[in-house]
């Protein structure tokens, strides 16, 4: 394990005013994404799609730290051969890689889940690594319903964070670790917090008894938010007064940056929550995000799969990536926003 190139890359991903864009999803979830817009789902089309994106060099130098790639996106070429992987490198970016085999139903724990992929995966960190990649991602899902979630399923998806953050370094990757508390249900935000800090804390104990070396991860967690059925949602400042006190009490400031998912929120709600967060600074680690739906709705629509569309949809992802810088430095505004 190198651990000054693990903490090099790990301040990289979070380097003022960027973040990361997370272009992981697996070949279901761009169908269904795909599906919505009109566009067949083929391993040209999800190219054409994400080497755009690749291509949108003021979005991608300025305000894009890395990508997190999917096994099939990391070997594949541009449409005139050069490796996507070199083109997020070529615009300054870091090649990163989704290692989970998703997430699935926990034996004995109805309605919760444990996510698998560890088997082999030694092996695979170190393809990863000779193909590009210098981080790495896995997400452990955390739901909230009656009677959940337990403890057993809390501490074994903290286990395999941590199991899964080792092998990562072993390998010279900066592992992101991702427990999602999920956003979906009636829950309020006081029960969003309680078992946000309960998992937060399960999973840096883990990390703590696995030895993994925290200056060389990044934490990409849920901010602290009322359940979307919820009858009392909750305003940007809300959000973020309550993600602040809670981090605070449970994230060693040895981390040297988080970066939020958004977990569901529409794509300038979670813009908004993010500069909110900052505005409340100085905080002590960097905070910034770490995007899917929240950096490529706009995009995607905007393309629609038609070469034509090609210059809007980049001029979507550039704008929706600019915002996202300024709320990573707490200057976003919704006449920003609108211009």
């Amino acid at each position: 394990m190198d651990k000054d190139q693990l903490a090099k890359v790990a301040q990289a991903m979070v380097a003022r005013g960027k973040g990361i864009l997370a272009a992981d999803e697996s070949s279901g979830t761009i169908k269904r994404r795909f599906d919505a817009i009109g566009v067949e789902s083929t391993a040209d089309s999800r190219r054409d799609y994400r080497e755009f994106m690749f291509r949108t060099q003021e979005a991608m130098s300025q305000h894009i730290s890395g990508v997190i790639l999917y096994d099939e996106t990391i070997r594949q070429n541009a449409k005139d051969g050069t490796p996507l992987v070199k083109l997020i490198e070529q615009a300054g970016s870091l090649p990163g890689i989704k290692v989970d085999a998703g997430a699935k139903p926990m034996p004995n724990f109805p309605g919760e889940t444990i996510t698998e992929g560890l088997d082999g995966l030694g092996e695979r960190m170190a393809e990863y690594y000779k193909l590009g990649a210098r981080f790495a991602k896995w997400r452990a899902v955390i739901d909230i319903a009656d009677g959940i979630p337990t403890w057993g399923a809390v501490k074994a998806n903290a286990h395999a964070l941590a199991r899964y953050a080792a092998i990562c370094q072993e390998n010279n990757i900066v592992p992101i670790v991702e427990p999602e508390v999920l956003m979906d249900g009636g829950h309020s935000i006081e029960r969003c917090y309680e078992v946000t800090e309960f998992v937060l804390k399960t999973v840096f104990q883990e990390l703590y008894e696995a030895r993994v070396f925290l200056e060389g991860t990044v934490l990409k967690p849920n901010m602290v938010v009322p359940g979307k059925k919820c009858s009392a949602q909750a305003s940007a400042e809300q959000v973020a007064e309550q993600t602040i006190r809670l981090f605070k009490q449970a994230v060693p400031v040895a981390v040297p940056g988080i970066a939020f998912l958004s977990g569901g929120q529409a794509d300038v709600e979670a813009t908004a929550n993010l500069d909110a967060i900052n505005r409340m600074g100085p905080l002590p680690w960097s905070v910034t995000f770490s995007y899917g739906r929240a950096l490529q709705a706009a995009p995607q629509k905007a393309w629609s799969g038609k070469p034509d569309n090609v210059a809007a949809g980049q001029k979507a992802f550039s704008h929706r990536a600019r915002m996202n810088g300024l709320a990573a430095k707490g200057e976003w505004t919704k006449a920003l926003e609108n211009a």
